[in-house]
Protein backbone atom coordinates (compact mmCIF):
# COMPACT_ATOMS: atom_id res chain seq x y z
CA UNK A 1 0.00 0.00 0.00
CA UNK A 2 1.41 3.35 -1.02
CA UNK A 3 1.14 6.51 1.05
CA UNK A 4 -1.43 7.90 -1.39
CA UNK A 5 -3.54 4.75 -1.12
CA UNK A 6 -3.25 4.86 2.67
CA UNK A 7 -4.24 8.53 2.73
CA UNK A 8 -7.28 7.81 0.55
CA UNK A 9 -8.29 4.83 2.71
CA UNK A 10 -7.86 6.84 5.91
CA UNK A 11 -9.88 9.77 4.58
CA UNK A 12 -12.62 7.40 3.38
CA UNK A 13 -12.78 5.78 6.81
CA UNK A 14 -12.94 9.20 8.50
CA UNK A 15 -15.87 10.12 6.25
CA UNK A 16 -17.58 6.83 7.09
CA UNK A 17 -17.12 7.54 10.81
CA UNK A 18 -18.68 10.99 10.38
CA UNK A 19 -21.67 9.39 8.64
CA UNK A 20 -22.00 6.80 11.44
CA UNK A 21 -21.98 9.67 13.96
CA UNK A 22 -24.73 11.44 12.05
CA UNK A 23 -26.87 8.31 11.84
CA UNK A 24 -26.47 7.35 15.49
CA UNK A 25 -27.15 10.83 16.86
CA UNK A 26 -30.72 9.95 17.78
CA UNK A 27 -29.66 6.81 19.64
CA UNK A 28 -27.30 8.84 21.87
CA UNK A 29 -29.98 11.36 22.84
CA UNK A 30 -31.14 11.43 26.46
CA UNK A 31 -33.79 8.87 27.28
CA UNK A 32 -37.04 10.54 28.29
CA UNK A 33 -39.73 9.00 30.38
CA UNK A 34 -42.70 8.14 28.20
CA UNK A 35 -45.84 7.50 30.17
CA UNK A 36 -47.48 5.66 27.30
CA UNK A 37 -44.69 3.11 26.87
CA UNK A 38 -44.81 -0.39 28.32
CA UNK A 39 -43.05 0.71 31.48
CA UNK A 40 -39.82 0.20 33.29
CA UNK A 41 -38.47 -2.48 30.98
CA UNK A 42 -38.87 -0.37 27.85
CA UNK A 43 -37.06 2.52 29.57
CA UNK A 44 -34.28 0.20 30.70
CA UNK A 45 -34.00 -1.14 27.15
CA UNK A 46 -33.81 2.41 25.78
CA UNK A 47 -31.15 3.31 28.34
CA UNK A 48 -29.13 0.22 27.41
CA UNK A 49 -29.35 1.11 23.72
CA UNK A 50 -28.26 4.65 24.57
CA UNK A 51 -25.26 3.35 26.53
CA UNK A 52 -24.26 1.09 23.63
CA UNK A 53 -24.55 4.01 21.17
CA UNK A 54 -22.39 6.17 23.45
CA UNK A 55 -19.77 3.40 23.68
CA UNK A 56 -19.72 3.14 19.89
CA UNK A 57 -19.27 6.91 19.70
CA UNK A 58 -16.25 6.67 22.02
CA UNK A 59 -14.76 3.89 19.86
CA UNK A 60 -15.29 6.01 16.75
CA UNK A 61 -13.59 8.93 18.51
CA UNK A 62 -10.60 6.76 19.33
CA UNK A 63 -10.43 5.52 15.75
CA UNK A 64 -10.67 9.11 14.51
CA UNK A 65 -7.62 10.01 16.64
CA UNK A 66 -5.70 7.05 15.19
CA UNK A 67 -6.60 8.18 11.67
CA UNK A 68 -5.49 11.75 12.40
CA UNK A 69 -2.19 10.48 13.81
CA UNK A 70 -1.64 8.25 10.76
CA UNK A 71 -2.31 11.16 8.40
CA UNK A 72 0.22 13.21 10.37
CA UNK A 73 2.78 10.41 10.04
CA UNK A 74 2.18 10.36 6.28
CA UNK A 75 2.77 14.12 6.05
CA UNK A 76 5.94 13.82 8.15
CA UNK A 77 7.27 10.87 6.13
CA UNK A 78 7.12 8.54 9.15
CA UNK A 79 4.15 6.41 8.06
CA UNK A 80 4.98 2.73 7.69
CA UNK A 81 7.56 2.74 10.46
CA UNK A 82 6.95 1.55 14.01
CA UNK A 83 6.50 4.34 16.53
CA UNK A 84 8.17 2.16 19.20
CA UNK A 85 11.21 0.57 17.56
CA UNK A 86 11.48 2.43 14.25
CA UNK A 87 11.44 -0.73 12.13
CA UNK A 88 9.27 -0.98 9.02
CA UNK A 89 5.72 -2.20 9.64
CA UNK A 90 4.79 -5.25 7.54
CA UNK A 91 2.96 -4.23 4.34
CA UNK A 92 0.18 -6.74 5.05
CA UNK A 93 -0.38 -5.13 8.46
CA UNK A 94 -0.59 -1.67 6.88
CA UNK A 95 -2.90 -2.95 4.14
CA UNK A 96 -5.22 -4.36 6.81
CA UNK A 97 -5.23 -1.12 8.85
CA UNK A 98 -3.30 1.88 7.52
CA UNK A 99 -3.69 3.65 10.88
CA UNK A 100 -1.50 1.20 12.83
CA UNK A 101 1.46 2.85 14.50
CA UNK A 102 3.43 -0.17 15.64
CA UNK A 103 4.90 -3.30 14.14
CA UNK A 104 3.49 -6.67 15.14
CA UNK A 105 6.32 -7.34 17.58
CA UNK A 106 5.84 -4.10 19.51
CA UNK A 107 2.05 -4.41 19.40
CA UNK A 108 2.12 -7.90 20.86
CA UNK A 109 4.66 -6.89 23.52
CA UNK A 110 2.37 -4.13 24.80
Amino acid sequence: MTEDEAKAALNARAAALAEEDRISGEARAPVTLQQDSVGRLSRMDAMQQQAMAQAQERRRGHERLRIKAALSRIEEGEWGYCAQCGEAIAPARLANDPSVATCFGCASAA
